[in-house]
């Protein structure tokens, strides 16, 4: 199991919209400029974060906005924008086990409860990180450049 590169990307839209918005108008193509990926992909992305209501995004000379406080959005709002999982699990199970072999018929009691933690853990640590920390992170290292 990966997640995709998918995610991160929409950390890295999110956190360059938030630098760069009130010095440049951000479209699509500045993003896959900093991301250095192809405008089809971020484009993607921004339809996914959109659709979450995540950022919000005008013709005029605002370009691309994020429309709630940083603190408010976090890692997991992304990720379920960005990764939706399958009926809700992470974890994808394969499909027919053996019932007549006593690891085939057994397996999904064994490992299903536990996959659930797994998953609930992942998802909780996911929110207790927000833009604001990704903001706060990048001015001090910029500072430590400067």
């Amino acid at each position: 199991m990966q997640i995709s590169s998918r995610f991160t990307i929409g950390l890295h839209i999110l956190t360059a919209i938030d630098t760069f918005q009130n010095e440049y108008k951000v479209t699509s193509d500045f993003l896959a400029g900093s991301i250095q990926t192809n405008p089809v992909v971020v484009r993607r992305i921004l339809g996914q974060l959109k659709n979450a209501g995540l950022i919000e995004s005008s013709q005029g000379v605002a370009g691309i906005t994020i429309p709630k406080p940083l603190e408010e959005i976090s890692f997991y709002d992304v990720y379920a924008a960005i990764e939706p999982v399958e009926e809700g699990d992470l974890f994808r199970f394969h499909d027919s086990p053996n019932p007549d072999c006593p690891v085939g018929r057994n397996i999904h009691t064994l490992l299903d409860g536990k996959l659930r933690e797994i998953q609930n853990a992942m998802e909780e640590k996911m929110r207790q990180y927000t833009l604001a920390d990704l903001h706060d992170g990048l001015d001090g290292l910029l500072r430590e450049e400067g």
